[in-house]
């Protein structure tokens, strides 16, 4: 004999008293802990800024770092808070003011892309339960993590069924698919710390700049055409002084 579930009058349907539970208002979004070092800090806003600074005027995606990312309920009642170092998410408004990324808030939407900055307190986490979240619930399409400190120490995977590892390129760059960017080392001078930064690098290879690196690009570019053209006037007998 087959089992088979008893119907439901319309009239039982109506008269049912019941809602779908409801998501927890009360969440925290400040867990009162600093970044590791003020390194960890700069290395983290050098890639919120040269991300926001490449995409230009548009809006369509959502940058963070340091933020928490609420995915469910039993997250909230265990305290689990804490969020990731860089985290991108696609197609969505990104004028939109945020104190962290709730998941319920966003249509289910995950990030599409997360960066952890290590250190040696937070590798094994980093390596091992915070990979595992990021591949099995929220399925990121690519996660990399880097100690600031160590510049060997860059590891990435993509998401196909489940993660696999990112080969380098022969400069050791790995390619972030979700954001058609590669990732890549950079030594130098960043808000006074002297670091191999993790950088951001476009299809052509050249360096994706911060804000400050563009505007003195800009400048330069206009200096040495002005120096250009006072140097044509001259050969044509002009003062460009006098201009």
């Amino acid at each position: 004999m087959v089992n088979t579930l008893p119907q439901q009058t319309t009239s039982e349907i109506e008269t049912e008293d019941w809602t779908p539970p409801m998501p927890p208002t009360d969440l925290i979004f400040d867990d009162g802990e600093p970044l590791e070092t003020n390194q960890h800090r700069v290395a983290m806003n050098v890639l919120i800024r040269s991300y926001q600074q490449y995409r230009g005027e548009a809006t369509d995606f959502y940058v963070g770092g340091n933020m928490f990312i609420y995915y469910s309920t039993a997250q909230v009642k265990n305290r689990d808070f804490r969020g990731p170092d860089f985290f991108v998410v696609l197609d969505v408004d990104g004028q939109r003011d945020r104190l962290g990324w709730v998941v319920w808030e966003e249509e289910g939407r995950y990030p599409d892309t997360i960066i952890e900055l290590m250190s040696p307190s937070t590798a094994n986490v980093d390596l091992g339960l915070k990979k595992q979240l990021y591949d099995r619930v929220f399925k990121t399409q690519d996660y990399f993590v880097y100690n600031p400190f160590d510049p060997s120490s860059l590891q990435g995977w993509h998401h196909h069924n489940s993660y696999q590892a990112i080969a380098p390129d022969n400069r050791g760059w790995l390619w972030c698919e979700s954001l058609g960017l590669w990732l890549g080392t950079w030594q130098g001078t960043i808000d006074r710390e002297t670091l191999t930064w993790l950088r951001f690098y476009d299809t052509t290879g050249a360096l994706v700049l911060l804000p400050e690196e563009a505007e003195a690009q800009r400048a330069k570019a206009e200096r040495l055409r002005a120096e250009r053209l006072a140097s044509r006037l001259r050969e044509l007998g002009e003062d460009p002084d006098s201009l």
